[in-house]
């Protein structure tokens, strides 16, 4: 695409999220096809398709082969690839990234105490519990710790702490195993084991204090080592 045409694909981007906010659409709401925006914008079905594909890889719509484009839901894994891709161009270092989430998971610990569900609770102690079932299988802790942190973030009832935490699936994937390599004897793994379920029991019992304390301990016994602080 020429500069020219880069700039129209951009005016047609921008065309497409106006109408999405000023038209008061949903997540799910049906947007009128490529066809009919090209018409009203003067441009080529080519810049509206080539707009619609830039809108979906951003989750922004969601497009589907026979149907007509929908407006797409937030997408956690998109913030994902980008930070992602700051800490392998080292835009952002790894501890960036965890000081961060210490910060954040420090008050969706205290909500999800406060607001979590019977549901929700007994979900957030199954996972802790399969964690510490399977602390000899490395994939299986990964696994579910990811899953732990993703339940109590969404027990905290905010939808974006809970796609904030999906972003950070993709580290984890790498960071959870480096964690485990630094705790080597059993007293050292079956800390950070109990500090998963200290926090679990703490949610559990609506101990918002309780919760925070049990993050605080978790990241300075596990992240805190691989880090080296």
């Amino acid at each position: 695409m020429t500069e020219d045409g880069g700039s129209l694909v951009n005016r047609a981007i921008q065309a497409v999220r106006d109408h999405i906010r000023d038209h008061g659409m949903k997540v799910g709401d049906t947007l009128p096809g490529e066809g009919s925006f090209a018409a009203d914008l003067g441009v080529s079905r080519a810049v509206m398709r080539e707009a619609f594909g830039a809108l979906a890889a951003l989750s922004l719509i969601d497009v589907g082969n026979g149907r007509r484009a929908r407006v797409g839901a937030i997408d956690g894994s998109v913030m994902g690839a980008s930070l992602d891709h700051a800490v392998s161009t080292e835009q952002v270092s790894v501890a960036d990234v965890w000081d961060v989430r210490r910060t954040l998971e420090l008050r969706i610990a205290a909500l999800a105490a406060q607001r979590r569900t019977e549901e929700q609770a007994a979900n957030i102690l199954a996972i802790a519990q399969a964690m510490a079932d399977g602390q000899d299988d490395m994939a299986q802790i990964t696994r579910h710790d990811i899953a732990l942190h993703t339940a109590i973030a969404e027990a905290a009832s905010n939808l974006l702490f809970a796609q904030i935490m999906r972003s950070f699936a993709p580290l984890m994937e790498t960071a959870v195993p480096r964690a485990w390599e630094t705790r080597q004897t059993d007293t050292q793994r079956q800390d950070i084991l109990a500090c998963h379920m200290d926090l679990a029991e703490a949610i559990a019992r609506r101990d918002s204090v309780g919760a925070a304390a049990a993050i605080d301990r978790h990241f300075d016994t596990s992240i805190g080592q691989m880090l080296g602080s």
